[in-house]
């Protein structure tokens, strides 16, 4: 039994050090763009490989991809409100178009409960649970 609420209590300590984490991340992030760059071995001109755009809340809103041709992939980050839990993404193919649309629900704890993934007519494809256990 001691050793059931010390595991607990340990579990609520790790959670509450994440979460103050977190928040100190989200606080650097406030408007913040960053820009990946790669430069090919033997030198040459360095091209643009990633860019993620945070909003003024330090979430991230938007990363998207690129190739030697341009944009392969675009993500976009939506949130409810003023939380810091991702609800919807959509993703974007190299043409700009929605390739695929995920939907999350959170347990109380901040964790993610189910993902579903839709196809970009709005058809649900698959759906995702998540299970967590502390060894």
């Amino acid at each position: 039994m001691k050793k059931r609420a010390f595991a607990l209590a340990l579990a609520v300590c790790l959670l509450c050090v994440g979460a103050q984490a977190q928040q100190a991340g989200r606080e650097r992030k406030k408007n913040l763009v960053v820009r990946e760059w790669n430069t090919k071995a033997g030198g040459g001109k360095p091209y643009l490989d990633n860019v993620v755009t945070y909003d003024a809340q330090g979430r991230k809103v938007e990363e998207v991809e690129y190739a030697s041709y341009g944009q392969k992939k675009r993500t976009v980050y939506e949130y409810e409100g003023e939380s810091a839990r991702c609800t919807r993404q959509v993703e974007y193919d190299s043409k700009n178009h929605v390739s695929r649309i995920k939907k999350f629900e959170y347990n109380d704890d901040g964790t993610r409960r189910r993902q579903y993934n839709y196809k970009p007519g709005g058809t649900l494809e698959s759906t995702k649970e998540f299970e967590y256990s502390y060894q």
